[in-house]
């Protein structure tokens, strides 16, 4: 069987900036792109990018990974950076599509902000009808403003925010249960420098603590130390560029930093129990 060609990533669909652009952000109709693909943009992925769509009026059907969710407007949906996701549409659906760079939760008011929660784990709900005037007037004036979206303004990036803010819950400031928002603040600086393979020291000054500290609060809320837990999203992340984006063992070990394809598959056999090449045949010969 002839395999699918590798999964694509993006800064916006189709279209890429340089590795240097450390900010992005950019606001499009739904229909601008998705109305020239035949209302279906294929399975893709932002590596640096949060996108975050609005749905107003019509029907999407979101793939992600390996799940896939028909979704009625009014609804939102946020993807979180390096998830495989694709959309089709309903003709003629109206929205917005919204790309930020993945630094934007930095903007959080505090470790454990919603805004950093929906960022590291993305979401997909009803969007509720008292904030759709507030979310189509700010959807209206971000798209009003004049900018280059490789250096977005402050005025863009402050109504992104206000948007962002109306749709999510406050009840999801905690992390998942764990009761300390150090941990969400955690997981967020593993999704954005995971593939640098930082030692766990960085982490541990970035939340200004010490390694031991850190050390202890991972095994106290996760039951992992910090090192298996950036292990364990590389590991993830390597299952998702071979099932998903049909990448090879070289590319793979690349693009997660290893320094040898050798190591990078004995690193994979110890997490998945067995070796890579194994899910990108399964996932060929179940198509």
């Amino acid at each position: 069987m002839t395999l699918a060609r590798p999964v694509p990533s993006y800064v916006l669909y189709g279209e890429d900036i340089p590795e240097s652009s450390a900010e992005f952000g950019h606001i499009e109709t739904i229909a601008a792109r998705s109305s020239l693909h035949d209302w279906e943009i294929a399975p893709h992925r932002h590596v640096r990018g949060v996108q975050v769509m609005l749905v107003s009026k019509g029907q999407v059907t979101l793939t992600i990974d390996d799940t896939t969710e028909t979704l009625e407007a009014p609804c939102h949906i946020v993807v979180p950076a390096g998830s495989i996701h694709g959309f089709r549409f309903q003709p003629e659906t109206l929205g917005y599509v919204l790309m930020l760079s993945s630094g934007f939760a930095e903007r959080r008011s505090s470790p454990g902000d919603p805004l950093l929660h929906a960022a590291t784990y993305g979401r997909f709900a009803t969007t509720p009808s008292e904030i759709l005037g507030r979310i189509e007037f700010l959807c209206a004036e971000m798209l009003a403003v004049p900018q280059d979206w490789r250096r977005p303004n402050a005025l863009f990036l402050s109504m992104a925010e206000a948007l962002l803010r109306s749709l999510l819950p406050e009840e999801q400031a905690a992390d998942e249960g764990s009761g300390d928002h150090r941990i969400s603040h955690l997981r967020h600086l593993v999704e954005l420098h995971f593939r640098d393979q930082l030692p766990v020291g960085w982490y541990a000054e970035r939340l200004g603590m010490t390694a031991r500290t850190l050390s202890r609060l991972c095994r106290a809320k996760l039951g992992c130390s910090p090192q298996e837990l950036l292990h364990a999203r590389l590991a993830l992340e390597a299952q998702r560029l071979l099932c998903f984006a049909n990448a090879s063992v070289v590319q793979v070990s690349n693009e997660l930093g290893f320094s040898d394809p050798s190591y990078f598959s004995r690193f994979y056999l110890r997490m998945t129990g067995h070796r890579p090449h194994l899910d990108k045949s399964t996932h060929a010969h179940g198509e």
